[in-house]
């Protein structure tokens, strides 16, 4: 294994709801905020301030509001929903197709807020990460809920795909 992206990956974090901007951004800013988080990760060998396959780019999320995976801006600017939103949309594009994101969102958010269910994302695909490049098991077969043994499978997918590009 690569040492240097084991020590990237044990390091990795996605903002939380609480670490959100509390104002809303405009479109070049959601870009950065998201491609700084997640493009180290996700794809290190890349620079996407140098415009090489950037994780997200304006097209991408213009994209995203035309097939209702977000909601449209408001005068131009993305609140925390939709920031939230992007950021599980990058995690799960890796591996799933946007019809597919989409019914996985609304799935998230049958029972929970946003918010929650936002932050519950964020902390389990850290640990699906974390568990996938050090060989540790992640998902309990005795889960409680069947939603959450849907988010945990769907994550640990993401993980994999994640550890393939980055080991190969």
């Amino acid at each position: 294994m690569n040492n240097k992206i084991k020590i990237s990956i044990e390091n990795f974090h996605i903002p939380r709801w609480k670490e959100l901007p509390n104002i809303n951004l405009y479109l070049d800013q959601v870009v950065n905020l998201i491609n700084d988080c997640l493009s180290p990760y996700i794809f290190p060998n890349i620079d996407y301030k140098k415009g090489e396959n950037e994780l997200l780019t304006k097209t991408m999320i213009n994209n995203y509001v035309k097939n209702d995976l977000i909601e449209a801006p408001i005068k131009k600017q993305y609140s925390k929903v939709q920031i939230a939103k992007l950021f599980a949309i990058c995690v799960l594009k890796q591996v799933y197709s946007m019809q597919e994101i989409k019914n996985l969102i609304d799935i998230a958010i049958i029972d929970s807020t946003v918010e929650n269910a936002y932050d519950k994302f964020c902390k389990l695909f850290e640990e699906a990460l974390l568990c996938t490049f050090t060989k540790k098991d992640f998902i309990d077969k005795n889960s409680s809920s069947d939603n959450l043994y849907l988010l945990k499978s769907v994550l640990l997918s993401c993980s994999y795909k994640i550890y393939v590009v980055n080991t190969i």
